[in-house]
């Protein structure tokens, strides 16, 4: 009792004391948030000694311990006496997984190693979200980002992390590790590490170097299609935001200097159980001996898909060479400007959003409009055209648009039967709209928009002889009937976080077209470090009046306005099996649109009256060109800002006027969605003398 008063004596002083000189300290100017900035920024450097020491200890041979402390090996030995002496440690493949414990500390480093480049040492099952675009090399070990799989040895992959998307995370994975001791690592790593680091470099990373790391060197990044994106004013935003940080250390400097920015978790992109479970089957079936499934995605707007498609691409490269791609949606597409329907081969991952990655079809169709609404027919009978050059040899996945109601559902089930999908993957949200499931039974008893129900025959499987002779059979399939057997739904459910509503939809996905469309116009320009050269003094390809047919493919425009139409606009480079050769002088208009051949884009710079010469501007190699003999015109419009933003032009910009007719039959912006109502419009008007052909 006498000592439990004393101490309370001790405490009690000691308290009054700490009261006692806490009122006679002069007063603080840093308020109350400044000081707690401090307090935190001091817990910071705390966790930052911290880490440094675990990785010290974990070099040395630390064991952990179930309390949960960090005890050395010798100090281990030495608290048993009938302990034997531990042996160097050795790692198996099969013990490529760390502690539970050790996977949840923050052990990430990170280091300058040079300008423009920084060295990231990530601990296993530990992940680095950023935003910005950079070159990432794996040094050591194996980092995935994004789905694909980064091994040492292989090349550097171009990554882009933008503010329009979710942002991209590289995280360090399980890899194969012989049987090794830790000193054989050492050497490894050592021996790897020579030809990118310098000696003091070397050091740092084996001072701290553990065998369950991966090293990976980050590298600053500059193409000509980033830099022409943001050449345009309020563009750059989209790889790189300034914001205010009270972390200013080396670490931010260092990534400064690469071109990225560290972001928090909640910003990366994160999977339910359902999509991980669905990936993991898709993947499983795409790598069985002969398999070559035809996935359809399928769901309503803003759940996911194109980032499923994204992934599911880039998990399916980890195990086989090439992924085909069929597009069916005309206002998001993934690897071409919108309006398309295309079929590619995809070889190379897609680390990055659409406008980063815009690549040559397999085959290709311009439609000519952001939506079917009005011409489903010749939506099906486009989707046909392209999905009979798919020759079954690799995995297919069919993303698909994402109106789901009324006619749109109707449309979506007559491409189930068309297309015959292996696996239906349907996405649902708690905030989309109802969908019922597209199982079997479901497609087989309910009328599409063009197909009727299969009840009939339903558990032999449907024969559609109507389709049949679009599809590319080999001889000893042609004696038996094409019998579809349905299909495999997988109901996903997401919950992804986004920031579109039914009020700015449509200006965010007219956004994400336009930087489509830039990222097209991006290759006109030569390859990083040459610099960017403005549109208007790139020389032009002269085509003659009587070498190309004329099609505005969505409105109704009068002859004697075919030119002012055609100018200045988004054209579609085509070509049809008609010879237009030896016609009159032209221009050639035709009658209807055709289904034909889209090899490439470009705009209309200029339209020469009296010498009958189109002025073309594309990226089109000309060994191609040589193939096109008709240009289309539709409703996908060159961006505004490609017009506002010439340099060069001095007084009144071509293109741009404030007087615009709204009234003139296919001014307005209601047909075909072509325009959207603005204080300047493009006039679509000849101006051949503005514009000039540079040598």
């Amino acid at each position: 009792m006498a000592d439990s008063l004393l101490l309370l004596r001790k405490r009690g002083s000691m308290r009054s004391t700490w009261m006692r000189a806490r009122k006679a300290r002069p007063q603080l100017i840093l308020s109350r948030r400044p000081r707690r900035r401090l307090r935190t920024l001091l817990r910071w450097c705390g966790r930052r000694r911290l880490r440094r020491r675990l990785l010290q200890a974990q070099a040395a041979g630390a064991d952990w311990r179930e309390s949960g402390c960090l005890v050395t090996s010798a100090a281990a030995a030495g608290r048993t006496k009938t302990a034997a002496p531990s042996a160097a440690p050795r790692y198996t493949p099969d013990e490529v997984s760390a502690p539970s414990c050790f996977t949840n500390l923050p052990v990430r480093l990170l280091r300058p190693v040079g300008p423009g480049r920084a060295l990231l040492l990530l601990p296993l099952e530990q992940c680095f979200t950023f935003s910005g675009i950079c070159r990432v090399t794996c040094l050591y070990g194996q980092v995935q980002v994004f789905g694909f799989t980064i091994s040492q040895g292989q090349p550097s992959r171009d990554v882009f992390s933008t503010y329009t998307h979710s942002r991209l995370t590289i995280r360090a994975v399980p890899f194969s590790m012989p049987e090794k001791s830790k000193k054989e690592m050492k050497r490894e790593a050592r021996t790897l590490l020579r030809s990118h680091l310098n000696q003091d470099d070397r050091c740092w990373v084996m001072k701290n170097f553990s065998p369950l790391c991966s090293i990976v060197l980050l590298e600053n990044l500059k193409t000509s299609t980033v830099n022409f994106i943001i050449s345009h004013p309020g563009l750059s935003y989209i790889f790189v935001q300034e914001s205010p940080t009270f972390q200013i250390n080396s670490e931010y400097f260092a990534l400064r200097s690469v071109g990225i920015k560290k972001e928090k978790k909640k910003n990366a992109l994160h999977f339910t159980e359902s999509v991980l479970s669905a990936l993991e089957e898709l993947v499983n079936d795409s790598c069985e001996v002969d398999g070559c499934p035809v996935i359809l995605i399928c769901g309503a707007q803003d759940v996911g898909k194109s980032t499923f498609n994204r992934y599911l691409i880039n998990q399916l490269l980890n195990s086989i060479s090439c992924v085909d791609y069929l597009e069916c949606d005309l206002g998001q597409t993934e690897f071409t400007p919108p309006g398309c329907i295309s079929l590619l081969n995809i070889t190379e991952p897609v680390l990055g959003p659409p406008f980063t990655h815009q690549r040559t079809p397999q085959k290709m169709v311009y439609y000519g409009k952001p939506t079917c609404k009005n011409d489903y027919e010749n939506y099906i009978e486009i989707i046909k055209y392209v999905f009979s050059s798919y020759k079954r040899e690799s995995p297919l996945i069919i993303n698909t648009m994402g109106w789901v109601t009324d006619k749109g559902l109707l449309l979506l089930i007559d491409l189930i039967r068309l297309l015959s999908p292996s696996h239906v993957v349907q996405f649902s949200s708690g905030r989309s709209k109802y969908m019922p499931n597209l199982t079997p039974d479901y497609v087989d008893d309910m009328d599409g928009l063009y197909t009727k129900s299969k009840s009939k025959i339903r558990h032999r499987g449907f024969h559609l002889p109507e389709f049949a002779e679009y599809f590319e059979f080999a001889d000893e399939e042609k004696e038996s009937p094409v019998l579809f057997t349905g299909h495999k739904l997988m109901c996903v459910k997401s919950d992804f976080a986004f920031r579109k509503t039914p009020r700015n939809r449509d200006s965010h996905n007219k956004i994400l077209r336009d930087l489509a469309v830039l990222g097209y116009l991006g290759q006109l320009h030569p390859p990083v470090p040459k610099p960017l050269y403005p549109l208007q003094s790139l020389t032009p390809y002269q085509v003659p009046f009587n070498a190309v047919a004329l099609r505005i493919t969505h409105a109704d425009v009068a002859p004697t306005h075919i030119l002012c139409a055609v100018n200045a606009s988004w054209v579609g480079l085509c070509r049809i099996l008609d010879d237009v050769r030896g016609h009159a002088h032209g221009p050639i208009l035709l009658a209807q649109t055709p289904i034909c051949d889209c090899l490439g884009f470009g705009i209309c710079r200029g339209i020469d009256v009296e010498k009958r010469l189109y002025h073309i501007l594309t990226p089109v190699p000309p060994e191609e060109l040589r193939n096109v003999n008709c240009l289309l015109v539709g409703a996908i419009s060159v961006p505004h800002c490609v017009f506002k933003n010439q340099h060069g032009p001095e007084g009144m910009i071509p293109y741009i006027t404030t007087d615009y007719n709204f009234k003139l039959p296919g001014a307005s912006g209601k047909i075909g969605l072509r325009e959207t109502e603005e204080t300047c419009k493009e006039k679509l008007h000849p101006r051949p003398k503005f514009y000039r052909k540079t040598n």
